[in-house]
């Protein structure tokens, strides 16, 4: 139990990547449903919905209002970097190059949140934490190359832009991981969630209507198979896998728990083989291995 209580964050992070590698499939086929934009303002609004029902039970409280000024600022900034600029960005890459490679470009979220961590929140890593995130990454990007290279012989183009939104995504992610990190301290990290969503929310509010993409969001909501993938990706997401990443970054370092959670591209690999029947590899099998092997190290 001593054991579990010091690793709490780790642990967290681990299965904050189980819920996103959930989350990402079901919101790659969602969004090629009814659209980027429209499943994520659904998604934010069913996540809100599940989270409301959750903190009732738990806290008592419908609304986070039992949080600081300073938990509100900085908790909404996140939710805007994070749900609007990065998930907008990242939901898009799925449409132009697929989930697995908008994961594999995702596990620059590590460094990035390391280096915002470090002149935001003056974190800092040891050098078994520099070691495991060398691992991780290199496992992770075995895995993915090498079905890659088989499958999609790496001469396929990527689009450009689809390359660059995923991008936007890593760094959003990131960003927002540290700003959740600085505005949540020692407030609950469900209800610091629904304070994120709040604003992921009225962003979009605003996106969509800037956009006059309402008509979108009306038409996505008769798509019941895109619903139901958007439902099921919300309640991974948005209610379990971002919940339990903020437990994550409130535990453990935030470049630590980012890399962990970078596990997301060597897990999609086991529902690739059961639901899609694609062939694992010698080298993605010693990916997972190695990436294992990785986030081992942060428990040492």
């Amino acid at each position: 139990m001593t054991f579990y209580n010091n690793h709490l964050g780790e642990f967290a992070a681990l299965l904050t990547a189980l819920f996103w590698t959930v989350t990402s499939l079901s919101f790659e086929h969602a969004s090629h449903k009814i659209g980027s934009v429209a499943v994520n303002i659904i998604r934010l609004i069913l996540g809100f919905a599940f989270l409301s029902v959750f903190n009732l039970i738990r806290r008592g409280f419908v609304l986070p209002v039992d949080a600081s000024l300073e938990n509100w600022i900085w908790l909404s900034l996140s939710g805007l970097v994070g749900f609007v600029f990065g998930d907008l960005f990242l939901f898009k890459s799925y449409t132009m190059i697929g989930s697995r490679f908008s994961m594999l470009i995702m596990t620059l979220v590590p460094p990035i949140t390391a280096f915002f961590s470090f002149f935001i929140l003056g974190e800092r890593l040891g050098l078994f934490h520099f070691l495991g995130m060398i691992l991780t990454f290199s496992g992770i990007a075995m895995a993915i190359f090498s079905r890659s290279a088989k499958d999609e012989k790496l001469s396929l183009k990527l689009a450009p832009k689809g390359i660059m939104y995923a991008l936007g995504g890593a760094v959003g992610q990131a960003l927002g991981l540290v700003l959740s990190k600085l505005g949540m301290k020692s407030y609950d990290p469900f209800a610091a969630t629904q304070i994120r969503i709040i604003a992921g929310i009225f962003g979009y509010v605003l996106l969509v209507t800037i956009l006059a993409r309402w008509s979108n969001v009306r038409n996505a909501i008769h798509n019941r198979s895109g619903m139901l993938l958007t439902g099921l990706g919300a309640f991974f997401g948005p209610f379990l896998g971002v919940s339990f990443s903020l437990i994550a970054i409130k535990y453990t370092e935030a470049g630590i728990a980012s890399t962990i959670m970078a596990l997301v591209p060597v897990f999609i690999i086991i529902p690739a083989v059961i639901i899609y029947k694609q062939k694992v590899t010698i080298p993605e099998i010693l990916g997972a291995i190695v990436s294992v092997g990785g986030v081992a190290l942060f428990f040492l």
